[in-house]
């Protein structure tokens, strides 16, 4: 894995904070593109995926943003109570399940730390000379990370405690055939985004996990791991991922809620029964990957490249 060290770093919000990420020999960044992500593995052992949104023009450096989650599993409490300037990461990745297509037209909606993935697609608009604005909508203008750096001829901001909910059938109108809508934030916004705009029309990304939907069977199945040599039985109560693990099979993860992507796994033999928030419907239908952090199988028998 690639070794990172912290050049900047910036509080760009209340419980917002920005890093800015080098080689130590100051040598050249994997390229990446608008609405793309990396894996980062923290001093602490864990690792956690962030959206880049810095300048994908400048080769020398990364850039993400942490939002502070007193509730989640540690991650963003190490960037921001010990992660230091100096300091080293892990990197995987870049990796991309929210590029930008081309359209004529581009309306972005942003719930708090969703902004991320969409600065530098807002960028790459104007380079492509297309017409865009953006909805941006937080708890408090002082919690909405980034607001000096956005045009404001293109930009709505509604803080949701001087204006309350984002107005977004009002602000959306019908989507016209060469309009794209992206929007990421948390699940209820993208919901109804989603009641608004023609599914052909519209990009998401979750930025906090849904509800998952039940699993297509709760019997024991067995999991073969073809690289690991070991087969598991995994039960109702189980995940693959976790199952995996305790024989003995190495592989990445950061969310395990099936929004991130880095635990993505090829499927060699069997039927996974996809509970993820990432994979297109061909990528579903194709059967060959699966994300083993909320996957099962469908099918008695899964055979893992793991």
């Amino acid at each position: 894995m690639t070794s990172l060290v912290v050049t900047a770093r910036d509080d760009v919000a209340e419980g917002v904070v920005a890093l800015t990420l080098a080689r130590p020999d100051g040598g050249r960044l994997p390229d990446w593109t608008p609405g793309a992500h990396v894996d980062l593995t923290l001093g602490s052992g864990d690792t956690r995926t962030y959206s880049l949104c810095g300048d994908r023009r400048d080769p020398s450096s990364y850039r993400v943003a942490v939002l502070r989650e007193p509730a989640g599993r540690g991650g963003s409490s190490y960037v921001h109570d010990v992660l230091r300037v100096g300091d080293r990461i892990g990197l995987g990745g870049p990796r991309n399940h929210f590029p930008l297509v081309p359209a004529a037209r581009y309306r972005f909606v942003a719930g708090g730390i969703g902004i991320t993935p969409l600065l530098p697609m807002m960028t790459a608009a104007d380079v492509l000379g297309a017409e865009w604005a953006l909805l941006y909508g937080g708890r408090r203008r002082a919690s909405m990370a980034f607001l000096d750096e956005l045009r404001a001829d293109r930009t709505t901001v509604v803080p949701q405690d001087e204006q309350g909910l984002l107005p977004l059938a009002a602000w959306l109108g019908p989507v016209d055939p060469d309009t794209i809508v992206y929007a990421c934030g948390p699940a209820p916004l993208l919901a109804a985004v989603a009641e608004l705009v023609p599914a052909a029309r519209l990009r998401t990304e979750l930025f906090v996990a849904a509800e998952l939907a039940a699993p297509v069977r709760d019997t024991p199945f067995t999991v073969e791991l073809a690289r690991a040599g070991a087969t598991v039985t995994v039960d109702a109560g189980t995940s693959v991922l976790d199952a995996a693990r305790r024989a003995g099979a190495t592989t990445l993860s950061s969310c395990e809620r099936g929004t991130c992507g880095t635990c993505e796994t090829t499927v060699l033999a069997g039927v996974p029964d996809h509970r993820d928030q990432i994979l297109a419907d061909h990528e579903r239908a194709a059967g060959d990957v699966m994300l083993p952090c909320v996957s099962r199988a469908a099918s008695d028998h899964l055979v893992l490249d793991l």
